[in-house]
This record gives structure tokens, sequence and C-alpha cells, in this order.
């Protein structure tokens, strides 16, 4: 009798289950409010996160020093959100800063790593976690031929590398990396650069280039950038897409978090459910090379109360020179605006709510403006404001996300701009989406398709 034949078909059905399931398409990482704050004064919390996302628009305008707070009161890091990633063999956890605006990787490194200005009521400047590189076994300084040390200098980094390109050089020269130096608004850090294993619970990522703080200024957490360098994480994992859906800001230290997701699978480029998309556009190309991190969307108007608010196209779109547009920014607290486009927009808010008192005081206090006095009122109807973008998507703000109660029975609007007076500082991107006013939308960074996209969302 004839023996059955090998159930090949079931052999082969349970290897591709088998491989299917050991292939990780999509890694999940917690996000949540960056920092406890370091004061319970609401004006005082306000005030900064004002002067913060001043402060951070004019960094990622302009290449140009700019003037520093003389007295801080809180961590860069506070407004912003927050993850935590693990490095090395084994794995050391630390907590970073999400942000798209800038692309570098970097953690406090060293146990002897300083942060000064770092004295803040909830930051002990001695004891800041640090990634200490020898107890790891895959810890490795990035050398200066390494394709990856270009990524941070640019093709002619080997001129930087003395010895390296001397005549009789050996090919293996031993030569680092040059040492980074990085602003951000309020804060900067400088280090060494270093190539380690980036351990997720479903996925060892080896050789990602990371930075290795050793010095930084009023900067207690790493920064995990976002942007669209090639050293930024998502490039250096390989995600397709990554999207994110951000909590409230609650300015105490409630534990609340929500997800941010990195999408792995090449074949992750159909449209999300009820998702409203906006192809990204093209970076500028100028001398100031950071305008190429940023991700610009073509914003075409502002709409107050059904009211499209009269926004010369300069601002709208980024000429030759670099100056216009409008880019997307976790690391932002309050979107900013350049001063024609903020006062147009104020003006029409203005009058729609001209029934209420400006609270002057409050907005001496907040350093936002325009606040108003809505005391003793049982409701309080605000003019409706949105965002509309190339290819009919729209963003229509909820009003807690460019209103806030400011104590003392006064509204403010959450968007901000810079105090010179007429024109402002021109250069660089003239609108940035900060993370304040993306809170509660889900947020969809779609790499291979080039698009952004966004719908309304409860996060927590």
């Amino acid at each position: 009798m004839a023996s059955p034949p090998p159930p090949y078909p079931l052999i082969l059905s349970l290897l591709l289950l088998i491989s299917t399931a050991a292939v990780t398409t999509a890694i999940t990482i917690p996000i949540s409010p960056s920092s406890a704050p370091a004061s319970t004064d609401l004006h005082q919390i306000l005030a900064h996160l004002a002067s913060a996302s001043v402060s951070r628009a004019l960094r990622l305008k302009s290449t140009h020093n700019l003037p520093q707070d003389s007295s801080p009161v809180f961590a860069t890091s506070y407004g912003g959100y927050s993850i935590s990633l693990s490095f090395g063999t084994p794995p050391q956890s630390t907590s970073f800063v999400m942000d798209t605006g800038s692309s570098l990787v970097w953690f406090p490194c060293t146990s002897r790593y300083l942060c000064s200005r770092c004295n803040f009521p909830n930051v002990d400047p001695a004891a800041i976690p640090s990634f200490i590189p020898r107890n790891s076994s895959t810890a490795m300084l990035l050398g200066c031929k390494n394709p990856k040390c270009q990524w941070i200098y640019g093709p002619n980094v080997e001129s930087k590398c003395s010895g390296c390109d001397a005549p009789g050089s050996s090919p293996n020269c031993t030569q680092t990396c040059p040492p980074y130096m990085i602003q951000y608004g309020l804060g900067s850090t400088a280090g060494l650069l270093l190539t380690e294993t980036l351990d997720f619970p479903e996925k060892k990522v080896p050789d990602f280039l990371v930075g290795c703080s050793i010095l930084s200024a009023r900067q207690p957490e790493g920064i995990a950038g976002f942007g669209r360098g090639l050293d930024s994480l998502p490039s250096q994992v390989g995600a397709k897409k990554f999207s994110y859906c951000l909590v409230s800001h609650s300015f105490d230290d409630a534990p609340v978090s929500s997800d941010l997701v990195l999408d792995l699978d090449s074949g992750s480029g159909k449209k999300t459910a009820e998702v409203s998309y906006t192809p990204f556009r093209k970076n500028p190309v100028t001398s100031n090379s950071a305008l190429q991190t940023y991700y610009y969307v073509n914003l075409r108007q502002i709409v107050v109360e059904g009211k499209h608010v009269k926004v010369p196209s300069e601002y709208l779109e980024p000429g030759s020179d670099g100056n216009g547009g409008t880019i997307v920014d976790s690391g932002t607290t309050f979107t900013y605006m350049e001063r024609p486009v903020f006062e147009a927009v104020v003006k029409e808010i203005g009058k729609r709510m001209a029934n209420f008192t400006v609270a002057t005081e409050i907005q001496d206090l907040t350093g936002l403006r325009p606040c108003y006095n809505v005391s003793g009122q049982d409701t309080v109807s605000v003019p409706e404001l949105s965002f509309k973008f190339k290819g009919g998507a729209e963003m229509k703000l909820p009003v807690t996300n460019y209103f806030v109660l400011a104590g003392d029975g006064a509204i403010c609007f959450t968007i901000v701009s810079d105090n010179v007076v007429g024109t402002g500082l021109r250069g660089g991107p003239a609108i940035i989406l900060g993370n304040y006013q993306q809170r509660d939308y889900y947020i969809e960074y779609d790499l291979e398709k080039e698009r952004f996209g966004f719908k309304r969302q409860v996060c927590a």
C-alpha cells in the first residue's frame, strides 16, 4: 500500500506563517508631555511657554545668535513631548524629547555629563540619568571615514579630520568624526558621535548613529530627532511613515500618555481611514542647510469665523531665499506666525470679540495676546479658527487648541509672534505649527507618499 504524500502544502503554509510573524511591521512607543512644571503659577507657566515658543521659532528661522533668557525657571523640554528609548548591550533606557524640527538623536552621556543652567526646581543637575558607553559592548566612536559622519558634516567632512586627508595617509584612518554642537532655542548641547544598538521590544537596530552629549545648557533631557535628515530616528530605522496623537497639556504632573507609531511596512502607503492629507512641500534649497530638516506643508488659507484672512503669498510660500512657508514642528509649543500674519489673524479675532474687555494685565503676565476678560459669563462664544491646506485638507481647531483659560476670569490666544515692530524677523519659515495646536489630533507623516495627514481624535 502506497504511503500518503508528504503534506508539503501544510508545511509551506506553516513556514509562511512563521516567517510572517517574525517580521516587525510597526514599532509603538508611549509618548507623553515632557517634564513636570517647575511652578504652580499658571501665569508664569504660560509666560515661559510663550517665550520658549518664540525663542525656538527664531532659532528655527535663523542661524544668527539670538538673545537668551537670563533667568530660566523651566527646563527647555517643558512644553514638548517625551519618549523612552533603550540603547546599548545590555540596553540602557533614557528619556528623549521627540522633535520633528531636528534630526540628530542624542542623549546625556558619560558619568561626567554636565548640564549648565539646569538648576530647575524639578531637576537635580548632579543626578541627570546618563548613558554610560563603557557599560555597553556595542558602543563605538564614529570614525571620520565612516559615511555616517557625512550625514552631519557633508561630503567634505574629511577636510575637518586632521591627518586623514594628508598625502600618504592610511585609508583606515582612525581619526574620530568631529564633535558636534547644536543650538535649540534657549538650550544647547555638544558631544561626540557614536554608533550603538537601538533596542526596541519588537526590533534591534545595530550601528545606529547617536550623539553622546557631554555638555549641555538648559537641556537635562536628550532629543530624538524625527526630522527629514538621514540621521533622524525614522530614517535610521527605515520607517515608511510615523504617527502620533498628543494628549492635552494639563500643566501638572499627571502621568498621561498616548502612542507614537513607526510603520516599517513598505506596503503601508494606503490612506488611513478618515484622515485628511496634504502633500509635503519641497524644502527650499539655500545656504541654511537646517531648512532641509523641516517638514514643509502647503498652508493656503487661514480662516477666522468663515472669513479668509488676507495673508500675502510671500508668507505662505517659501521663496528662493528660504523665507516664508509653513512647517510642522513637534518641538514648538505654541504655533508661531511672523508679525504681519499674526496681526492679520488677531485683527479678525478682535472684530468678533469686541464685546469683551481686553485683559491687559493678564497679557503682561503671560506674554500672550490678545487676552479677554470673560468673568461672569456662563458661556463664551469665540470665533472659529481653521487652517486650509493644498488638496482640500482643513484643520478646524477646537477652541481649547487656540484659547486657554489664563486665570482671573481671562482667556488668552495661544498663537504667538515676535515682538519686533513692523515686519519682524524675516528668514526661514513664516508659520510654525506647534504641538499645542496639534493636541487631540491623529497626526501622520507619510514619508513614502510624501504627505502630511491629520484627523480629530481623543488621544488619552
